[in-house]
């Protein structure tokens, strides 16, 4: 059952349900999703909103936007002057919401409406999170997208511990509170679960859910957007990790490095010292390439341990080193 302005940790929503679409060239599709999304909402009974963020379409998408908003109040854009990706659309997307639960959803008809009246009772009902759809069916090309997606998952699922099959499906569910105390950037929205995780919010759950073949345009999908995801991976687990503490990994490997580097030159030295002894004919310590694997070693050491330490400067002196999310007070 739909729930208005209800009471959640002292805050009154205005709407049962927040639905975010990010979208970029997809005039087709926008009357039939948002008619799609009507007839769902009217049926379940929910007070809603629709935020459609328009992401620089170079098409009429904004044009419909506007029609539509004009037949619909609960209908409401935003439109950027040109492409910043997705991130910066849920950014704002998110900031603008004011359901209860927010939904986020593709605006090519890849992802169902009928899924939201289940997304918004296990949120609200179970106590989740965040859920996430997984597309476990899809009518992708298996070998362009599929097999990459799968791979992608599969070492999301083990760097950030989160278990689920599909990270990077566009159709999910939050608590209002979740999206306000994480903020999407660069192209950090693949990510969502773990940088809730990362706030405390860690009761993240998963539904099946249909994949309809795309219906109008070309994906959006490349190789880049493949790579891209890869290298976001290792920085968010990175900065979630070490980003306030840097010297831990910086100057954990710069004294490693440093200790073979020093005992390194000294086995050298000492190698030297008893030749000389022994009257042995032996080559100028300058003249063994392992002095000088020594020495660089002995270098880099210490510039990692001194970028630990800066980082760490850098940290103390940040203006969020005090941010920290505070659930209940009593």
């Amino acid at each position: 059952m739909p729930v208005t302005n209800l009471m959640s940790n002292n805050m009154e929503y205005a709407k049962d349900l927040s639905i975010v679409i990010s979208l970029f060239n997809e005039e087709e599709s926008l009357p039939e999703l948002v008619s799609w999304i009507e007839s769902v909402m009217n049926k379940e009974g929910y007070s809603y909103e629709i935020l459609m963020i328009d992401d620089g379409s170079k098409d009429a998408s904004w044009k419909i936007i506007k029609e539509l908003s004009e037949k619909n109040p609960s209908i409401r854009g935003i439109s950027f002057r040109r492409n910043y990706g997705k991130s910066a659309a849920l950014y704002h997307g998110f900031k603008a919401a004011e359901g209860r639960v927010v939904v986020t959803m593709d605006a090519d008809l890849q992802d169902s409406p009928e899924e939201i009246p289940e997304l918004y009772r296990m949120v609200v009902e179970e106590g989740y999170d965040i859920v996430s759809g997984w597309k476990k069916q899809r009518f992708d090309n298996k070998l362009t997208k599929n097999l990459p997606s799968k791979l992608y998952n599969a070492t999301a699922r083990w760097v950030t511990g989160i278990k689920l099959h599909d990270m990077n499906c566009g159709l999910k569910a939050y608590r209002n509170e979740v999206i306000k105390h994480i903020e999407v950037y660069g192209e950090m929205h693949r990510y969502i679960p773990y940088l809730a995780k990362n706030a405390g919010f860690d009761k993240i759950g998963e539904k099946v859910v249909q994949h309809q073949a795309r219906k109008y345009g070309t994906t959006k999908f490349g190789l880049n957007r493949f790579v891209n995801g890869y290298l976001d991976l290792i920085t968010l687990w990175f900065l979630g990790s070490f980003g306030k503490k840097p010297m831990h990994v910086f100057g954990f490997l710069g004294t490693i490095m440093f200790i073979i580097g020093f005992f390194a030159a000294i086995v050298i030295g000492a190698d030297k010292l008893y030749a000389l002894a022994c009257g042995i004919p032996q080559r100028l310590v300058t003249d063994s390439p392992y002095f000088y694997i020594s020495l660089t070693m002995m270098i880099i050491g210490t510039q990692f341990f001194l970028f630990g330490f800066i980082g760490d400067l850098i940290s103390r002196s940040s203006q969020n080193r005090n941010e920290y999310q505070i659930e209940k007070t009593i």
